[in-house]
């Protein structure tokens, strides 16, 4: 498989120009010294939970943490360029979506989903021009491509045209914290849970119509993490459901876990996603899952969810209605739910990337 680098020394997923590259300064010494990671997109959610958990598996690598201010900025390709230059690694790998402009330093790309591109909300002609300018050509110079599920792989190879084994799914995990013992949230009323962002995709606007038609008599609440926009917070006020919805605001993560255990069930209305986290960490809590049927979540879940059409209205009312009346519901299914979630481990993610890494890199 040729790559338009130039030609070098030949690895699993591809050829590339190692050139004549010194080792950087490294922490440990291992297998995968001389490997630079991008480590400006470690956070607690999303793409900065994935950077921080397989970042901490490379102990050996040399971590650039400055210049998180231009991170996916126009400048941002030039300078990942200047700081290829400066350390003269043997790999480069990021996390992200923010591939080098043009090195002769293998790399490796981390690609989540294409949401900008298959989200309307989400599209820009920035996006466009970037995933069409720089990220496509970049995949096919990359040593590897890695995704978080497989239906984020097929989307890859069919935007992309790259070649099937060049794309690998490394997953995502769930972290030790989210198990079923331990303290649980009791705010003295039963509650379903939303643990995410308020983006359009998110369909949290949905998710309130539905329960906006539920008996209020139940005294279920909806509670939400983040804050309500100004014309989210109108339209509650404006169908009398402010004394039944809370949100809860950002989040520490050690919280999380006993806000999940306390939950009558998940509510999970997404209309796209790369991955689904919270799913996850709510099977692994054992707490009762209730997602939209899209691909990405029937292949993390499985079938130990309960599914609903994306825009059904009527279904999501009718279970939200049913969980307010039946305090046991979803147990037949959260054992099997949790057996699941035991294969989801940071750990089995970072040994697939160290894995790709190792042997794209001798």
């Amino acid at each position: 498989m040729s790559d338009s680098s130039g030609s070098g020394k030949t690895g699993e997923f591809g050829e590339g120009a190692h050139g004549n590259l010194t080792e950087i300064p490294i922490r440990e010494k291992g297998e995968l010294q001389g490997v630079l990671c991008d480590g400006r997109w470690s956070g607690a959610h999303g793409i900065g939970r994935f950077s921080s958990e397989v970042l901490s598996g490379l102990p050996e690598a040399r971590i650039l943490e400055k210049g998180k201010s231009l991170l996916l900025s126009p400048l941002d390709p030039l300078w990942i360029e200047w700081q290829i230059a400066r350390y003269r690694p043997r790999l480069y790998f990021t996390p992200g979506f923010n591939p080098p402009f043009y090195t002769r330093c293998p790399f490796v790309v981390t690609v989540h989903d294409l949401i900008h591109l298959k989200v309307p909300e989400e599209k820009s002609l920035w996006k466009e021009a970037y995933y069409g300018a720089l990220l496509r050509p970049a995949l096919r110079r990359a040593q590897a491509v890695l995704t978080v599920s497989e239906f984020s792989r097929q989307e890859i190879l069919e935007w992309s045209g790259l070649d099937p084994d060049r794309v690998r799914v490394s997953g995502c995990g769930v972290s030790d914290a989210f198990v079923p013992e331990g303290p649980r949230w009791d705010p003295g009323y039963p509650y379903c849970l939303y643990v995410g962002n308020h983006k359009p995709h998110k369909n949290v606007h949905f998710l309130l119509k539905a329960f906006s038609r539920t008996d209020s008599r139940s005294g279920l609440r909806l509670v939400l993490t983040g804050m309500p926009d100004p014309p989210l917070s109108a339209w509650i006020a404006k169908n009398r459901i402010a004394h039944r919805t809370i949100f809860l605001g950002q989040v520490a993560e050690k919280q999380l876990p006993e806000i999940y255990r306390g939950a009558r069930a998940l509510v999970f209305p997404s209309r796209y996603e790369g991955f689904g986290l919270p799913v996850l960490e709510a099977m692994a809590c054992k707490v009762p899952v209730i997602a939209s049927r899209i691909p990405v979540i029937e292949e993390v879940a499985g079938n130990t969810v309960h599914f609903l059409p994306v825009e059904d209205l009527d279904a999501w009312t009718v279970i939200l209605d049913h969980v307010s009346k039946d305090p046991s519901f979803g147990e037949k299914r959260i054992l099997e739910a949790f057996g699941r979630s035991r294969y989801y481990s940071w750990d089995r993610v970072r040994q697939t990337v160290r894995d790709v890494l190792r042997l794209v890199g001798i």
